[in-house]
């Protein structure tokens, strides 16, 4: 709380003005109250606090400033804020600070104390400033990785730090490069080098269920290593997500639902539009891990991979839930990053407008082609095609998805009408069923 008082003894104050102040309490009892003093001062002060010797040089002074102050005109200051030189050289000063300036115990202060009573004005701003240019390495590393970690984070994901050494067994029956042995293992667990992040992450998925903590988000910024045929050996940063147990849901039915392939997906994405990585393709890929595998590339590197831990491999790790894992190539995150070119636009004046559709389709048809089909459709006012759910059991041939899917429409230049949204999504039935041979539901 601020008052008189605080503004003044937060300042400090001067420790011999004790004395002072008590003569003239004293005096004026005596004057105005009829008082009388009827015995000298006693004055306990065991530790005397003397005033503060400080040296300052001319040239320091100077070089601070930024302007030559003429030495005299420096000396008739500091005598007139109580000062008192003590001793003088031909560069340099010793003073003695009287202790009530409690703020000016170094050089520094000496010399600001002199700038502000010769006067900030008075020093002359220079025509020219001379100073050297740093170049830093872009992007800088760090803060894409703060970045990204605030994002996950924020979004419930918890940071993990894994062991670099793993399981040799883990990699057996798969086709990665030649491992990275120990020659001196302390033990077959922690034997060879890790070539991926998942093992790890599984480890420690499994610690947390055995704990009765089954909804688990993690995310983990780490190196592998390899050694290819010729004998070299490579550091790799990667980037992995892991996704398994429940997650909460808007449902009027049921507060919570198992986590799926498009929660991962979704945080695959939010990551990248964070980034700011634009062309990219998401296209099925096979794995010896991943089931429902993609890949998402931008110019011609591969960003990321993601997908559904495999039975087999989560079987090794006695893991009895479904678990999802994104695998990010650092090393190319960064290197696309360093090329890219940030565009900026107006922000759209008029609404944009959503519709949905319910497809059954094949389960061979993914929903890449489908948004494929509809960018080829519509290209002015489609803007995003998003997948909200799915559905396949026992109501739907074994051979056959459902799928929901929205379609965002915008005209930058006007307001949608009705008969052109009508118009816009008749076209894009039309495609699906000739296309990929989707029945409209």
């Amino acid at each position: 709380m601020k008052t008189d008082a605080s503004f003044r003894f937060e300042r400090g104050t001067d420790p011999n003005i004790t004395v002072y102040a008590l003569k003239r309490a004293a005096t004026l009892i005596k004057e105005i109250a009829g008082g009388e003093i009827s015995s000298e001062i006693v004055d306990v002060y065991p530790n005397k606090i003397n005033p503060f010797k400080v040296g300052l040089s001319y040239k320091n002074c100077t070089d601070f400033i930024g302007k030559e102050i003429d030495k005299k005109i420096i000396k008739n200051i500091l005598q007139s804020l109580g000062i008192e030189i003590l001793s003088e050289g031909a560069d340099a000063l010793l003073l003695s600070v009287p202790p009530f300036k409690v703020d000016v115990t170094r050089e520094v202060d000496v010399i600001e104390e002199i700038l502000r009573i010769y006067g900030y004005n008075n020093i002359e701003i220079p025509s020219a400033v001379r100073a050297s240019l740093s170049y830093s390495i872009k992007p800088n590393a760090e803060q894409v990785r703060e970045q990204i970690s605030d994002l996950l984070s924020s979004n419930g994901f918890n940071e993990i730090l894994t062991n670099s050494l793993t399981k040799s067994d883990y990699y057996k029956n798969l086709s990665f490069p030649e491992q990275v042995s120990l020659l001196n293992p302390l033990s077959s667990d922690l034997n060879s080098m890790r070539q991926t992040l998942l093992f790890g992450g599984l480890e420690a998925i499994l610690y947390n269920i055995n704990r009765k903590n089954n909804d688990l988000k993690f995310y983990e910024f780490g190196k592998t290593y390899l050694k290819t045929s010729s004998g070299k050996y490579f550091e790799n940063n990667h980037l992995a997500l892991f996704v398994t147990g429940r997650k909460e849901t808007e449902s009027w039915n049921s507060k919570y639902a198992n986590v799926s392939f498009y929660s991962i997906k979704g945080y695959v994405q939010a990551i990248l539009t964070r980034l700011g990585i634009e062309n990219i393709t998401f296209e099925n890929s096979t794995s010896e891990m991943l089931s429902e595998n993609m890949i998402a590339r931008s110019s011609k590197k591969d960003v990321v991979s993601f997908g559904k831990v495999m039975i087999a491999t989560l079987k090794k790790f006695d893991l009895k839930q479904d678990v999802f894992y994104a695998e990010f190539y650092w090393d190319n995150i960064l290197e696309l990053i360093k090329k890219q070119k940030f565009k900026y636009k107006e922000i759209p004046r008029y609404p944009s407008v959503r519709r949905d559709l319910a497809l059954l389709i094949d389960k061979t048809v993914a929903f890449a082609e489908l948004e494929k089909i509809a960018f080829q459709t519509e290209r002015q006012l489609l803007k995003d095609v998003a997948i909200f759910d799915v559905y396949e059991g026992d109501k739907l041939a074994a051979e056959k998805k459902s799928y929901a899917i929205s379609f965002t429409l915008l005209n930058e230049n006007e307001t949608l009408t009705d008969k052109q949204i009508d118009k816009i999504m008749e076209k894009l039935m039309n495609a699906y069923t000739e296309k990929a041979g989707a029945v409209i539901r």
